[in-house]
């Protein structure tokens, strides 16, 4: 680990917190919903998916993208950067800092991406194929590529320091912070981390549909219920979550609130293709989260809670919670997820699991699960069932991405201001 200018080591914390998911716009509209368990998932309205045998997912509501990007922005990029500019000015706000980096080299945006602009890209085919001119629009070429969010915040925010674009699907959404805790150990003091989405066209439907893991269940109450017994897959959603991620003597020079650390991280792989019957290397997944607690400096007895990718197939399910009892072995921590109420946002998911912890502890509240209600077998965990106040404020975040990418990330809440006592 790399040493800060007074020669400890350098600390990343959370000081800013953007939401823009189906749970709501901005981290008190998403807390709200967590502890109210509302589901927000629903009818696709982006566009007719009556053709699909899935036609249920996550939006996020009342989003106008109006309201957070220009007339040229809007026009030069897809609803998935849109969402980013939304999440990013959020936790810039949240933080206290300024829209425009102050000092553009000691600012850095690392951001994880997958699907890229899908809606752009759709129109821009259809116009393409079905249209008379036979052409795309000029700015094809960049709105729907995988980096054209991080670009363009780098651009509007003049974030000029080390950024960068994560891609592992889910995975993502943690390994954009554990790159930006290294950032700010090798000297960048403001890293921008986090992730957001947007699955929800004909053509990237089509694609996720591929995968035989999504949930054709009409009812969307009963549709995307991960480790119960009636399982049936998961329901693809929009939106994610953005973090302003800065070193800790800098945020405490500035009076900044601090929402938590980001204390460890692991990443492993499992070397093989997600198939139609494939449930991912549990070993690997816990190899994972042992590096995310030996980097921590943590007993896997001292997790306060776990957050899990919970992807509502039931062979992952059970995968999953093979991976978490070969690390607890026989005292698990409480288990709670919240996507059953958003939908699986893929990488921005991952991301929102992070805002959804760092909240319980600036709440004093662990949430409770939202499912299951009856636990599918070889799905036995201590799911949390009841709000209840946290012990050790240490929470464990896990998320697998398609293909064999696994990562876990510690966190710790309450990081002590000023000196206090936390």
């Amino acid at each position: 680990m790399s040493a800060s200018a007074d020669g400890t080591t350098a600390r990343a914390v959370v000081t800013g917190i953007g939401v823009v998911a189906p749970s709501g716009i901005g981290a008190d509209a998403h807390w709200r919903t967590v502890l109210a368990g509302t589901r927000r998932t629903g009818p696709i309205t982006l566009f007719d998916p009556s053709g699909y045998p899935t036609r249920h997912g996550g939006e996020v509501p009342g989003f106008t993208a109006d309201s957070y990007a220009d007339s040229r922005q809007l026009v030069q990029t897809d609803r998935w950067t849109h969402l980013g500019f939304a999440a990013t000015r959020l936790a810039l706000a949240d933080a206290g800092l300024p829209d425009r980096a102050p000092d553009p080299y000691g600012y850095a945006v690392t951001l994880a991406s997958s699907s890229g602009g899908n809606l752009f890209g759709q129109r821009e085919l259809q116009r393409l194929w079905g249209g008379s001119s036979r052409t795309v629009g000029a700015y094809q070429s960049i709105a729907w590529f995988y980096a054209a969010s991080v670009g363009q915040l780098s651009i509007h925010h003049q974030f000029k320091g080390p950024s960068g674009v994560l891609v592992a699907e889910a995975a993502g959404g943690l390994d954009s912070l554990a790159h930006a805790a290294r950032a700010i150990r090798r000297g960048t003091p403001v890293v921008i981390a986090g992730a957001t989405e947007c699955p929800l066209s004909p053509y990237a439907l089509a694609c996720q549909l591929r995968s035989g893991l999504l949930s054709d269940v009409s009812d969307p109450e009963r549709a995307y219920r991960p480790f119960d017994a009636t399982a049936s897959g998961y329901l693809p959603a929009e939106g994610g979550a953005v973090f302003v991620v800065e070193e800790l003597g800098h945020a405490l020079a500035r009076g900044a609130r601090v929402y938590g650390e980001v204390s460890g991280w692991g990443s492993t792989h499992d070397a093989a293709h997600t198939t139609a019957d494939s449930a991912g290397d549990p070993a690997q997944y816990a190899r994972a989260m042992r590096l995310a607690l030996d980097r921590a400096g943590v007993a896997a007895a001292g997790i306060d809670v776990v957050l899990p990718d919970a992807l509502g197939v039931r062979r992952y399910d059970r995968s999953e919670a093979e991976a978490l009892r070969a690390v607890f072995a026989d005292r698990p921590p409480p288990v709670t997820t919240q996507k059953p109420l958003t939908g699986r946002a893929y990488q921005g998911g991952s991301a929102l699991d992070v805002a959804t912890a760092l909240l319980a502890f600036a709440h004093d509240t662990l949430p409770a699960s939202a499912g299951p209600d009856e636990v599918a077998e070889g799905c036995e965990l201590d799911f949390l069932r009841e709000h209840r106040q946290p012990r050790s404020r240490l929470a464990l975040v896990c998320a697998r991405g398609f293909d064999g990418f696994n990562s876990a990330l510690v966190l710790r809440g309450s990081v002590p201001m000023r000196g206090e006592t936390p």
